[in-house]
């Protein structure tokens, strides 16, 4: 695995990052399907979603319901800057009269979301994810880990940490997300 450490003033538009924006230069081909479900103002991918609907993006979606939308196996890359804390998530819900309760506010709320991601994107697809932990998308969802980039920002304020996921196919990856409804009895 790659882990890489660059310096670039911070920015609440993540991709606009030039060291981060860098990076999705290299993942990025413009014939592939690309999605960004936290879009705000970026234009790197090619269906971008954001909850405020002043945003110039395609869609006007929870993250959730966007990535529901998809085809299983159907996104080559996702760009995914979600809010990285729990209040962040209340306060971007509060800010458009959503509800927040447990589903936005816990843990869960960023484990459904991938859960999607682990649907919708191809074998071999890639996840660029930033937050403030190098977890990515995780194993746990059939995921590989391939580079890590942290972006100092100095003085007081936190690196972003941008994880790059390939999605693999694994036996391993079937039999944890294989639906036990679905068996029938002999």
């Amino acid at each position: 695995m790659k882990i890489v450490r660059k310096f670039a003033p911070t920015s609440k538009n993540t991709f606009s990052i030039g060291p981060v924006k860098k990076l999705i230069k290299r993942y990025q081909n413009h014939q592939l399907v690309s999605i960004d479900p936290f879009a705000n103002t970026s234009k790197l991918a090619k269906i971008t979603n954001d909850l405020d609907p002043e945003m110039p993006t395609d869609y006007h979606l929870d993250a959730l319901d966007f990535l529901k939308r998809f085809e299983a196996n159907s996104v080559d890359l996702v760009l995914y800057d979600p809010p990285f804390t729990p209040r962040q998530v209340a306060d971007c819900y509060k800010k458009f009269d959503r509800t927040v309760n447990k589903e936005t506010t816990q843990i869960s709320y960023w484990w459904n979301q991938k859960r999607e991601l682990s649907r919708i994107v191809k074998p071999g697809g890639i996840v660029i994810g930033c937050g403030y932990n190098s977890n990515g998308c995780g194993k746990k969802y059939g995921f590989s880990l391939k580079e890590i980039l942290l972006v100092a920002h100095g003085s007081n304020h936190n690196d972003t940490i941008v994880t790059v996921d390939q999605k693999v196919q694994s036996k391993i990856y079937e039999l944890v997300n294989y639906d036990i409804n679905s068996i029938k009895s002999v």
